[in-house]
């Protein structure tokens, strides 16, 4: 919260909060400590004091404010994917560190992942999947999901490269074949992964914020 906002909730001046902030003022009159201590979710004995009240049931001491951030940090994965030929992933770190979003925003905007804690950002890289995304653009990957049980995009390595491609099941009379496609058909060719091959699904993409520039 800005200092802006929490004066327009105080119903008080800009300067006035930010003498309290700075340390250049005491503190808040009593009513607007407790309307200060409602709008940032915190009792109004830690705004004041950095404590709260003394409880007979934990001996005396004081607890520390219960947090009720209800903030979901989704963090980076260690290597980016590649949308091209392919990259280390050891070598590579995404580009994107982190988002943070509220779970209402989750509930409402990634309808199906294992769990939150196994969402990560992934940057992919190239221009195979245009125009699909974009190089650079960040990937929400949910990396739970670890076997190709349908068609769709998903970042997974083969030996020692990652890539982020659409991977299509395609029965024959061999058995069952995963074919990595691209986007952009007219730069990269479609490739089989067999049985033989070192490949490991490292998760499904969900979601990505397309860039476009202007």
């Amino acid at each position: 919260m800005t200092v802006n906002e929490l004066a327009d909730a105080l119903d008080t001046s800009y300067q006035a909060v930010k003498k309290v902030l700075d340390g250049k003022s005491g503190a808040f009159s009593a009513i607007n400590n407790a309307k200060a201590a409602a709008r940032l979710r915190v009792t109004s004995d830690w705004l004041a004091l950095g404590t709260e009240p003394r409880d007979a049931a934990d001996g005396g001491q004081p607890t520390e404010p219960k947090k009720t951030n209800t903030d979901i940090t989704i963090r980076q994965y260690d290597a980016a994917g590649s949308m091209g030929n392919g990259l280390d992933l050891p070598d590579q770190p995404g580009v994107i560190q982190n988002l943070r979003v509220s779970k209402e925003w989750l509930s409402k905007n990634v309808r199906a992942y294992s769990a939150a804690k196994n969402l990560c950002v992934v940057t992919g890289f190239g221009d195979s999947m245009q125009p699909m995304f974009n190089p650079g653009d960040p990937l929400l990957v949910d990396l739970g999901v670890t076997t190709v049980e349908f068609d769709s995009v998903y970042f997974f390595r083969v030996d020692n490269l990652g890539y982020v491609k659409r991977l299509q099941r395609i029965p024959t009379e061999n058995g069952l074949v995963i074919r990595a496609i691209s986007e952009n058909k007219d730069a990269y060719d479609p490739f089989d992964i067999t049985k033989k091959m070192d490949f490991q699904v490292i998760g499904r993409v969900l979601k990505v914020w397309r860039s476009q520039e202007f």
